[in-house]
Formats: structure tokens, C-alpha cells, sequence
């Protein structure tokens, strides 16, 4: 009996299986059919000027066309309406083909149609200005208006108490910039001034559009306040670029894409506060505004013995439910981090916490240890125990919860990216929880993609989620789309620098991202623009090789030029008659934000930044640029001698730091007696350092909690000329104008369970101190006679 039941199911089994090959067969004929279909759809009726709205090319007989979406919303939306640009634009337009008896859909490849604009383009007008991102639209006017040093910002009445704190900031920008020094007043427009309202009759520009009309004074209009502070971003660009003769003419400017993020690994490399600070306003310049911070996560066991116990992890966030859990080495306390949130909604940046679960998850483990599978390794969490849910229930109320929460913003990312597949139903389950846990505080869950990879019958919301979707196999995006998820475009391949470590990218790939990328692009699938689902894109930094030396400067070298470019396509797109060298030029000529020079650029009128000649002055600047030291040295001097240090004397100059790649060169002689790790140079953010080796002097230097030293040992009591040649790749001791080291290449090997060796490369780069010559406690002892700093080598 038993036999004849196997037998029945297995006939019935196939008969099943076969019904479903018949189905899936018929819907891939359908679906084919409905592609040929597309192929006979013409394109768009030609708009003429009046036209309030589009009309659809004709669908063939028993389908139907659906309007899904545009490339620009605020010429034509969704339903089709136009809103009349400056000047004739072209609008990529989404279909979806609908067979009308079987309900099939497909998508229709964008139909572009051509909007006339309201006003013609004359001829010896102002080109479109150089900032970045580029004006989604431009009517230039003749002529320029001159900004004057001492002025005023104009808020209209009803806008002003909504508006001021912005206006601030853009006062004080502007003041960093140069001689301008504007205050901020209220009523109405003024010739010469700069006015600022939102009440704006161009609603179809959004919530981060703005109209900036430049004639006889500067009117910038927005519907919003962060419409506003956006056209603040322009104006101050125009600045950097054009000083006081701005060019005239109107910008409609707004957004081809609503989310514009970065994300920043500061788990597994700490980065302080002031750095994450200089990127609220970085990305703001450029208008990105999305700004993720990675705040938990682990370095990869081969590198510490295979060893779990051993190997490094950081939870970044002060605790007081888990005292013990957050990192010793570096941390944000409630009140920073709650500050920093504050920061960016000022900047219009959305600061997204991620809490990354429950992979990634040592720090929790090794504060917890039952907390960690045994199964899977103790970076993944033991789903199945409840100890786990309630640990983590904990943590979550902590800075969701209470009448003052720590997560203010709007966003609250749960991380989930590769948990082991095998317990796929337990992983679903608990994401499920995770996101539906900070959606029961009025946040917005996100999540990395992993459902493809985790696939099982356990639901997982998708309603009010954004997914980032890194790696198509982890996470199909067609197959999210249709669960229904929002999609952030940050696929490894394209968007995931990696420092240092020979694998993604350590610099990302400018060119392609520049020609042939928009956030539409995931992984290998392209999507029609205009798509409803696809919010934006997102590029990272992943510091997954724990203890490489790699520096915020050159966290910053590799993520900043991306950023401009990514800025830019994420913003305007495509930019006809727009070339990638063109592109970077304008890019070179832009700051990197109002107070900021992570870089370290010094302005030079060649490429020497300063040449002090202490045998024959004190204090003068023998370069072009006249930057004499300025303050009551703290050490001696004496006429064709130069300055004599002690351990307590210090001199200060006008400059910080300078950035790759550079070389400084300085004549000096050591006393045989200095300290260990004597300070010769230093800045806010290293030490150039000389200590006693074998009756001689060995010359090293501090930065970001490494120290790095050449072998090369100098004489001490032996005038000597040194140089210090860096660039982003290593950095060089010369002696009398000779290389006698070279700091670059270091690796440290790590050996698997299965016995692949794994590499680390160790990045012992340096953005060279300026600040002060000295230490009032810890200086050298010696004798300075010259000092001068180039750009190069």
C-alpha cells in the first residue's frame, strides 16, 4: 500500500511539474509576444507650445499603454501634465506595454519627446555656469552682476523664522569664501541685493528645486526651505568660480533623482567626529543628501590567527543599556551623534545610522559571546535564541526610544547583508522583526539586499522599506521591485572602494561612472529612467582591511573626486556637449566645501608654497605668496644661524598642512640628546617625529594612531638637508636631494582555514604637518636653517 502511495504522488508530482513547465512556458511565449509588440510602438506625438500634456505613440490593437514615469517630473510628471521649461528640453518618458485579455506587462524602452521651452535660446549669451552638479536648465542673459564686499540677504516676511537658520549658514559661507560680508534682513526685493522667498509659483520644482533668477540683484525662489538651501549651494559656487561678476541669466535647477548618498564604513576604521562634520558639507556643496554611517562591524579572522577571540571589532556608539560595548579606540557619545543628525538637517543631509544585523555582528558577540552562532562563525548571531531578539530589542529602544532619542532622523538601516543562506526561514523572521521593530518608532526601515540569496516562504515587509541593492545575486532587483521594495542603486561592482585592499576598487572608475552610469544601472540589469522604484544611488567606502594604516586623508583622496562625479549624475544625468576632462577641470577649480580642506590644498602662485631662509630672516617668505610667520616666534634666533630649538620652543606658520603630492625640504642639524619621538612638525591631524637611534636620529611620523619610522638613520650634530616627498601611494625620505627611502609596499599576510594567503596592504602615506615647528613640551633640540615646501616633487 505504502508503494502504491509513492507511486500515485510521484505520478501526480510530475503531472504538477509538468502543468508548471506548460504554464511558465506559456507565460514566456506571452511575454515574448508582448516584447514584439513593443517593437512596433512608434514614438510620442510632437508637443507644441501650449500643450499642457503629452500624448502616448499608439498601442497596438488590444493593449494598452501606461504612463509609469519620467526623467523629469517637473517638466512632465507622471500623469503626463507639462510644466513649461526656461528653454526646449527633452524628456525621457517610461511606458509599460499591457496586453488588455491576459493583464501581461512589459516595459516599454524610454520614448524621448522634445518640450518646448518658454523662452529661445539668443545668440552671444551666457554659457551655462560652471558649477557642479550642472543646471538641470539655463537662460543666459548679457552681461553680469557685480557682488558687492558688504550686502544683504533679503528673506521675504512670511519666510523668514523657516528660512533664517539656513540663511546663516549661507551668510557664513559666504564669508569664508572671501571679502563678502552679507546680513540677513527681511522684506522685499532690492537691487544689488541678494532675495530670498518661498513663495514660488513653479510648484512642479519640488522639494529640492529651486528658480535662481541673476540680473540687477539675485533672487533665489524655492518651494521649500531645502529647495532654498540648495540654491544657496549654487550661489556660493558661483562665487568660488566667478567672484563678484556673475554671470546673468535664470537656472531651474532640481533633481533627476530624490536620493544622493554616500556611505561610510566608520566601524572598521574610526573616523572622528570633525571628519564626519567636513562631510555633512562636502556633500552638501555638491547636493548630495543622503549620508549612511556604517557603525558596527569586524576585520576578517585570517588576519588574527583565525582566532575569532582575537580578531578586531567596533560598536561606535556610546551605550548605557551594555556598558562594555562600545569601542575603546574610538566612539560617538549620544549627544555628538544626535549633533551630527542636527548638523546635516540644517545642510539638507538625511544622516543614516546603520546598526548592522545580524552578520557583521563580533562586537556583539564578543561582548555577549552566547549571543554568536557556533554554526556559522561569532560575526553572525544566533537568530534562533531568543536571548538574541531581547538583546537586541534592548539596543534598538535605546536609541530609538524615550522622549529625547538618539536617532532623530528619518531613516534607521537594520544592515542584514550576508547571513549565512542555510537558515534562510530564521533569517527572513528576524528581518521581518528588525524592520517592523524601528518602523513601530515612526522611522523608515532600510536594509541591504539579501532576499534572493535568503529566499524561503517566511514574508518580509516591504511597505515604507529602501533596500540597497548591492549584488544582484543577493538580491534580484526586478524580483524586489515586484515585492515591492524601493531600490537604491549601490552595486559593488560599480559603487564599493575597498582602500588599499586588490579587490573592488580602490579609486572607482570615473570614466564609466561618468559616461555610462546612472542609478537605473544594477549590476548587469538597466531599467527604463523614470522609474517609480528606483529612488537614487549610493557609492561606499569599506574599510575591510582592519589595521592597513589607511588615513581619513586617504579615505578622503579616493572618495572625493567620486563624489563629484557621482554628484553630478546623480543630479542632472547626462549632460549633453559635457566631456569628462571638461568635467574635472570645473571640478578643480571648485573647493571642497565652506570651511573645509580635507585635502590640504595650499592656494600658490607656483609650485612653490614657501621658502623660508631663517639664515638671513626671521619671519619672511621668500615664494610669491607672502606667507610670512606672523606670530612672536617661541624660539631663538640669530642672523646666518637660523633658529635654535629647544625642547619647549615652537614656531607657528600660516600654513596647516599641505596634501599630495608635495616636498618639503629643510635644512637642519639634530642634537644627539632629543627625546624619543621629538616633535619636528605638526598639524591638527599628524606629527613629524625625530628620535635617538644608535647615537643617531631617526626620522618618522604620526598619524590617524600609527607610527611609521625610516630605517635610514641621520647624524646628529651634522648639518644635514632632509626632504619628505609624499604622495597617495607612500612616502620618501632624500637626503641632499637623493631618495635613500621609500615607504610603500609593507604587507601583512593572513592565512585562511582552507590556506589561502590573503594580503594586507599597509598605507604609509602622510599629508605633511605645517602648523608648528616645535612642541612647547615635546619638541626637538636642534638647529633650523631653511625650510620650503613645493607642490610635486
Amino acid at each position: 500500500m505504502a508503494i502504491l502511495k509513492t507511486i500515485k504522488f510521484s505520478i501526480l508530482s510530475v503531472c504538477i511539474v509538468g502543468l508548471s513547465l506548460s504554464v511558465s512556458a506559456q507565460k514566456s511565449k506571452e511575454l515574448s509576444f508582448l516584447e514584439q509588440m513593443v517593437q512596433s510602438i512608434g514614438q510620442i506625438p510632437a508637443v507644441a507650445k501650449g500643450d499642457e500634456s503629452i500624448q502616448p505613440p499608439a498601442a497596438p490593437a488590444g493593449y494598452r499603454l501606461e504612463l509609469k514615469g519620467t526623467d523629469r517630473p517637473q517638466v512632465v510628471d507622471k500623469e503626463g501634465h507639462i510644466f513649461r521649461p526656461l528653454v526646449d528640453v527633452d524628456v525621457l518618458v517610461y511606458y509599460q506595454l499591457i496586453d488588455e485579455a491576459s493583464g501581461q506587462k512589459t516595459d516599454v524602452p524610454n520614448k524621448k519627446v522634445s518640450i518646448p521651452g518658454e523662452f529661445k535660446v539668443g545668440d552671444s549669451v551666457n554659457d551655462r555656469p560652471e558649477i557642479i552638479p550642472t543646471p538641470r536648465e539655463w537662460l543666459g542673459h548679457i552681461g553680469y552682476f557685480t557682488l558687492k564686499n558688504n550686502g544683504r540677504i533679503i528673506i521675504d516676511n512670511e519666510s523668514y523664522q523657516v528660512l533664517k537658520k539656513g540663511m546663516d549658514i549661507f551668510a557664513n559661507d559666504m564669508t569664508y569664501l572671501g571679502d563678502w560680508r552679507y546680513t540677513l534682513d527681511q522684506g522685499k526685493q532690492q537691487s544689488g541685493a541678494i532675495y530670498v522667498s518661498l513663495d514660488c509659483n513653479d510648484k512642479a520644482l519640488g522639494d529640492e528645486g529651486y528658480r535662481l533668477t541673476i540680473d540687477q540683484n539675485i533672487v533665489l525662489e524655492a518651494n521649500t526651505p531645502e529647495g532654498a538651501f540648495m540654491g544657496t549651494r549654487s550661489i556660493l559656487q558661483l562665487i568660488n568660480i566667478y567672484g563678484n561678476q556673475i554671470p546673468k541669466g535664470i537656472m531651474r535647477d532640481y533633481p533627476k533623482y530624490a536620493r544622493r548618498g554616500f556611505m561610510l564604513d566608520a566601524a572598521r576604521k574610526f573616523f572622528r567626529m570633525e571628519f564626519l562634520q567636513d562631510y555633512i558639507r562636502i556633500m552638501s556643496y555638491y547636493k548630495m543628501n543622503e549620508f549612511q554611517v556604517h557603525l558596527n562591524d569586524n576585520g576578517f579572522k585570517q588576519f588574527f590567527n583565525n582566532d575569532w577571540d582575537k580578531t578586531y571589532s567596533a560598536f561606535r556608539l556610546a551605550s548605557d543599556t551594555y556598558p562594555g560595548l562600545t569601542a575603546k579606540d574610538g566612539s560617538y557619545t549620544k549627544e555628538e551623534f544626535t549633533d551630527l543628525q542636527k548638523m546635516g538637517m540644517s545642510y539638507g543631509i538625511n544622516l543614516i545610522p546603520e546598526i548592522d544585523i545580524p552578520a557583521h555582528s563580533l562586537a556583539f558577540t564578543h561582548y555577549k559571546p552566547s549571543l554568536g552562532s557556533r554554526e556559522y562563525g561569532m560575526d553572525h548571531l544566533d537568530i534562533t535564541k531568543k536571548e538574541t531578539y531581547t538583546f537586541f530589542d534592548a539596543l534598538f529602544d535605546e536609541y530609538l526610544g524615550g522622549d529625547n532619542p538618539v536617532f532623530i532622523g528619518p531613516d534607521v538601516h537594520i544592515g542584514t547583508d550576508e547571513y549565512s543562506k542555510e537558515k534562510a526561514e530564521e533569517f527572513r523572521k528576524f528581518t521581518d522583526h528588525y524592520l517592523k521593530l524601528v518602523q513601530s518608532y515612526g522611522k523608515r526601515a532600510r536594509l541591504w539586499g539579501a532576499l534572493t540569496h535568503a529566499q524561503g516562504e517566511t514574508p518580509v515587509t516591504s511597505d515604507n522599506v529602501i533596500m540597497n541593492a548591492w549584488y544582484n545575486g543577493y538580491a534580484d532587483p526586478n524580483d524586489m521591485i515586484d515585492q515591492g521594495y524601493e531600490l537604491i542603486s549601490t552595486t559593488d561592482r560599480h559603487l564599493y572602494i575597498v582602500p588599499a585592499a586588490g579587490y573592488y576598487h580602490d579609486y572607482l572608475n570615473l570614466d564609466f561612472l561618468f559616461n555610462q552610469w546612472e542609478p537605473n544601472l544594477i549590476g548587469g540589469d538597466v531599467f527604463p529612467f523614470g522609474h517609480s522604484s528606483i529612488s537614487g544611488g549610493m557609492f561606499a567606502v569599506w574599510n575591510d582591511h582592519v589595521g592597513n594604516g589607511i588615513s581619513e586623508k586617504d579615505v578622503h583622496h579616493r572618495a572625493f573626486p567620486a563624489l563629484q562625479v557621482l554628484a553630478q549624475k546623480m543630479w542632472a544625468g547626462k549632460t549633453d556637449n559635457l566631456q569628462l576632462p571638461e568635467f574635472q577641470e570645473m571640478a578643480g577649480k571648485l573647493i571642497e566645501a565652506p570651511y573645509v580642506n580635507v585635502m590640504a590644498k595650499v592656494k600658490s602662485q607656483g609650485d612653490v608654497v614657501l621658502h623660508y631662509n631663517f639664515e638671513t630672516s626671521a619671519k619672511k617668505d621668500f615664494s610669491p605668496n607672502g606667507y610670512d610667520l606672523n606670530t612672536s616666534p617661541k624660539a631663538k634666533w640669530k642672523k646666518n644661524k637660523g633658529y635654535r630649538f629647544k625642547d619647549n620652543s615652537t614656531l607657528a606658520t600660516p600654513i596647516e598642512e599641505i596634501g599630495y603630492p608635495y616636498q618639503v625640504t629643510f635644512d637642519i642639524t639634530f642634537d644627539k640628546d632629543i627625546s624619543p619621538e621629538a616633535v619636528l612638525f605638526s598639524s591638527a591631524n599628524a606629527q613629524v617625529v625625530a628620535s635617538p637611534k644608535d647615537g643617531k636620529i631617526q626620522l618618522g611620523f604620526k598619524r590617524d594612531g600609527y607610527y611609521y619610522s625610516f630605517d635610514h638613520l641621520i647624524d646628529a650634530n651634522t648639518p644635514v638637508s632632509l626632504a619628505v616627498y609624499g604622495d597617495h601611494k607612500g612616502t620618501s625620505l632624500l637626503i641632499d636631494g637623493n631618495e635613500v627611502e621609500r615607504l610603500q609596499g609593507k604587507t601583512k599576510e593572513g592565512v585562511t582555514e582552507k590556506g589561502d594567503i590573503n594580503k594586507i596592504y599597509i598605507q604609509q602615506t602622510l599629508v605633511f604637518p605645517l602648523r608648528t615647528i616645535g612642541d612647547a613640551q615635546d619638541g626637538f633640540k636642534g638647529t633650523l636653517r631653511q625650510l620650503k615646501v613645493k607642490n610635486g616633487n
